[in-house]
Parts: structure tokens; C-alpha cells; sequence
């Protein structure tokens, strides 16, 4: 069986001569690691919270859309209302304000829904959807 020569440097490593790591070595790699991990944890960050954004949109939009229906399937009422519920069931942390009002001064018939949904979290309205009822008579 053929041996095999190991040059010096590689022998000493294994033989338990090495010197070891220098303390400089040490700062400069647990360094490099913290640089690595703050940009890994600052990207995770970024995400969730284009997660959580997406998801109150998402959210708002559909309750917006429900809102719409409901007052689309109600009766038509030619005086202009509204109403706000602040806390709607299913739906913790949002607030809905929907106005009607006719179109023309003069009522012919033909209202427009306005939606809004806001959240909690956020000063501004989530969504605002449009839309327009018409009267059953004809």
C-alpha cells in the first residue's frame, strides 16, 4: 500500500500544533455574521409588513364590496342618508361610513353609494368604492 505524504502545514493542522485563530480573525468573521443577519432580519421586516398592509386592503375591500350590496338590495329612499358603524361584526378594527344621495338635484331615480372603510391602524380611509342604485319603480 502506497503512503501518502502530507506537506507540513497540513500535518501541524493535524497534529494539534496549529496556533489556532487569532483574535483578530474572530472579530472580523462574528462581524461579517451580525452585517449578514442585520440585512436578513431588515428584509424579513420589510416583508411582514407588506404582508400586514395587503391584508387590511384585502380585508377593507371586501367589506366595502359587502357594504355596497347590502345597501343595493335595501329599498330605494330618494332623500339622501347615511351611516357609519364603527365596529361592523366580523370585522374588528375597521369603520365603515356609507352615503347615498340622488344624482341630479332633482331625485330622478338614480343614487350614488359612497363606501369608506377605515382601520384602526391607519389615519387615512383603507378604501372608498362608488357605485350607484336605482330606483324598482319604472
Amino acid at each position: 500500500m502506497k503512503r501518502l505524504r502530507l506537506s507540513n502545514k497540513v500535518r501541524t493542522a493535524f497534529q494539534g500544533r496549529s496556533r489556532g485563530l487569532t483574535l483578530v480573525e474572530i472579530v472580523i468573521a462574528v462581524a461579517l455574521i451580525g452585517i449578514i443577519a442585520v440585512a436578513f432580519l431588515g428584509g424579513l421586516s420589510n416583508a411582514i409588513m407588506s404582508l400586514v398592509v395587503a391584508d387590511v386592503r384585502t380585508t377593507a375591500e371586501s367589506l366595502a364590496r359587502s357594504e355596497m350590496e347590502l345597501v343595493k338590495s335595501q329599498g330605494y329612499e330618494p332623500a339622501p342618508w347615511d351611516y357609519t358603524d364603527d365596529d361592523p361584526p366580523g370585522y374588528d378594527g375597521y369603520a365603515v361610513e356609507v352615503r347615498a344621495e340622488p344624482l341630479d338635484e332633482i331625485d330622478d331615480g338614480i343614487q350614488k353609494i359612497t363606501v369608506t372603510v377605515s382601520h384602526h391602524s391607519r389615519t387615512e380611509p383603507v378604501i372608498t368604492l362608488d357605485g350607484y342604485k336605482v330606483t324598482d319603480e319604472t
